[in-house]
């Protein structure tokens, strides 16, 4: 496993959501088009399998259940298409329309852990939590819609396959009960509470100094709550002990947020880097950024080199440089969990608007922060 992010660069686009399957072989892409892209591994480079081009609009979420092998994907035009492959046959994947029900864009999708159902988060104030009907043979849409008040940007599912986290643009996080009578099973009670009928909200919190809420997401023993809002804040929220701590970073907005395991976060958004959040004692922090690029124009060169070449340019000593000295180039937009298991993820992967898709290895965070360029 290499100690270096592994970057692959597809030049076709500034990538809008990617998903991988279960064993990582095969790479769903959107480039910002109404057209997901299946991507199959073929040793170091990423060989185009299969195109989706049911949408009519940009396709804003892809998500990819690892066990049925099922992609759920939504766009812009308010619809969503779950996509099963045909093996016998044709070999091509083959699209079902769900009924939504909704008049404003689909902005996010995720299956639920146990893959029976999926949530859809949309423009019209409204979460629509899909399932499969037998007896009619279609994917069909039940709403949560209150107290929702604006679109709501970013999901996550509890690992009880119950509870649903969004993140909203009204400035809010809320926890809701996605429970389905028929599908799922009565949840054990915990923190987030005992009787759970469908649309019960369970919390609702805010950052504090307001913002759109961009991205949620559960702990991996589902005890807590992380969301990024656009005042540069992540907030940890904990009901079990009421413990609510807003850490606000000296940098641009976090649009994506993961946790590693129950001690570390990562979150990442406009300032084109991974960052690594850390639970010190009782006590959550900015620990590092975790991409170690460092300017090409400094491998090699001594401060002589620097000089000569400024006094040639009639340059000044004050630093003109516009160069991001990043992996990323461009806003990164998506972080999925890559290797590992829930709670001890070994490599995640971040994709942007640079077109970028970089594979980041987990495992040597804590050695490398010492030699990491702040």
């Amino acid at each position: 496993m290499s100690d270096s992010p592994i970057v692959t660069e597809f030049n076709q686009g500034p990538i809008s959501c990617h998903a991988f399957n279960q064993d990582r072989s095969e790479l769903a892409v959107c480039f910002n088009t109404n057209v997901v892209t299946i991507f199959r591994k073929s040793g170091a480079n990423w060989t185009p399998a299969w195109t989706l081009a049911e949408h009519d609009k940009p396709v804003t979420s892809i998500d990819w259940a690892p066990k049925s092998n099922r992609i759920v994907t939504c766009s812009q035009d308010r619809n969503a298409y779950v996509w099963t492959l045909d093996d016998q046959v044709t070999h091509q994947w083959k699209p079902t329309l769900v009924l939504l029900r909704i008049n404003r864009a689909a902005t996010f999708v995720r299956w639920s852990p146990a893959e029976d159902k999926f949530a859809v988060a949309s423009g019209s104030r409204c979460i629509s939590v899909c399932y499969f009907e037998e007896d009619n043979d279609w994917w069909v849409g039940k709403h949560i819609k209150k107290p929702i008040r604006s679109t709501v940007l970013s999901l996550d599912w509890h690992p009880n396959n119950v509870l649903l986290a969004a993140g909203c643009a009204d400035m809010k996080a809320r926890v809701f009960s996605a429970f389905i009578k028929g599908i799922d099973k009565k949840p054990a009670a915990s923190a987030w509470g005992e009787k759970l009928p469908f649309n019960t909200v369970c919390g609702e919190f805010s950052n504090g100094a307001g913002g759109w809420i961009h991205s949620v997401a559960f702990s991996p023993n589902g005890e807590s709550l992380v969301f990024t809002g656009h005042d540069s804040t992540l907030t940890v929220v904990s009901p079990a002990t009421g413990d609510i701590q807003s850490i606000r970073a000296p940098y641009l907005p976090y649009l994506s947020v993961i946790y590693l395991n129950e001690h570390q976060i990562v979150a990442a958004g406009h300032d084109c880097a991974p960052h690594l959040f850390e639970l010190k004692g009782q006590q959550w922090a900015f620990s590092a950024s975790l991409d170690a690029a460092i300017k090409k124009a400094d491998v090699g060169v001594t401060a002589r080199d620097t000089f000569r070449r400024m006094d040639s340019r009639a340059q000044s000593t004050t630093s003109t440089d516009t160069e991001v000295h990043t992996h990323h180039q461009n806003t990164i937009n998506s972080i999925r969990p890559f290797s590992g298991a829930p709670g001890h993820v070994e490599q995640f992967s971040t994709s942007g608007i640079d077109g970028k898709l970089i594979i980041w290895n987990a495992n040597n965070i804590t050695r490398g922060i010492r030699n990491l360029h702040l």
